[in-house]
């Protein structure tokens, strides 16, 4: 799969673009049927007229390009209102409440998003309500970061965790059900290995501004250390740069819960006398357990748990 451009009929793909204050949008079906009759217009791009099959060849491959060299834009996917699943005002409340629980993790443990609920995360991740509880986490995480004395030793540090949370997996999730399928390491591993994950934009915002302010910034993720390579890769193709340390787990981490092997890499900073004020993470497993930041945010994700 190639997240720059992705060819499913019922997606809207936003592609990133050279001007900051535009995002163009992109459907796929506008492309492949395309009107005889009229030209048809991307936002923040000049309009094009109809396109025959070779044209339209040409005109693809030069957006993937344009999509992989403006990278630190977070690339969306929006659902195409001509095949949305009209949902019922229950299953609406329903699911609803059903994120709230998992969210403040009230529910616990979890498996998956129960099936009157997949199309409702689908709208909510792909739809304005994501990006603005994101945006909303970024700016209460930055409200405490400014309060923050920074003591110049380099060693007062911010912890982000990485899936879900700096890059966004929604392209491979997308085309996994949203959270309702059962989780399989191999295709997932796969596309690990493309490193075309973008960035959630409001989390990259922070991340910049925390480095501004002077917080050495850390990473702790849940990929294996034979994926370093390639998540230094991705994570340099979204736009992030400059981190302190990324710690992957390595064998001696093997079997461990998120939640007792992230703790013990925030002990090891500790113990080597890094002060940790804040900590980012999608998860409850990236925040709570011990040798916890001074504050925590939690960043929405109703699609999948980790204990």
């Amino acid at each position: 799969m190639n997240s720059s451009i992705i060819t499913h009929s019922i997606y809207t793909i936003s592609i990133p673009h050279p001007t900051p204050n535009t995002q163009p949008i992109l459907s796929p079906y506008s492309l492949l049927n395309p009107d005889p009759e009229s030209s048809f217009e991307i936002e923040g791009l000049s309009r094009f007229p109809p396109m025959d099959s070779g044209r339209l060849l040409l005109f693809s491959l030069s957006l993937a390009l344009v999509s992989r060299a403006f990278s630190d834009s977070l690339i969306r996917i929006t659902p195409d209102r001509r095949s949305s699943t009209k949902l019922s005002r229950d299953d609406v409340l329903f699911c609803d409440s059903w994120r709230f629980t998992v969210e403040t993790n009230d529910a616990g443990v979890w498996v998956s998003v129960p099936d009157r609920c997949v199309q409702w995360v689908k709208d909510y991740m792909t739809g304005d309500r994501y990006r603005s509880d994101s945006e909303f986490a970024a700016d209460d995480s930055l409200s405490f970061a400014k309060t923050v004395q920074i003591a110049g030793d380099g060693k007062d540090v911010w912890v982000f965790d990485i899936d879900e949370t700096l890059l966004s997996n929604l392209p491979y999730y997308a085309a996994h059900g949203f959270g309702s399928e059962a989780f399989d390491d191999s295709t997932f591993d796969e596309w690990v290995n493309l490193a075309e994950a973008p960035a959630l934009q409001a989390s990259l915002r922070l991340y910049r501004e925390v480095e501004q302010l002077g917080f050495k910034i850390v990473l702790i993720t849940g990929r294996i250390e034979p994926q370093r390579n390639v998540t230094e890769k991705n994570l340099v193709y979204a736009g992030y740069s400059n981190w302190e340390r990324l710690f992957l787990r390595g064998r001696a981490d093997s079997g461990k819960t998120a939640l007792v092997y992230k703790s013990e890499k925030r002990r090891e900073l500790e113990d080597e006398g890094y002060r940790i004020h804040g900590s980012s993470g999608d998860q409850w497993s990236d925040l709570l357990g011990f040798a916890i930041a001074r504050r925590s945010f939690k960043l929405p994700n109703p699609m999948y748990y980790i204990p």
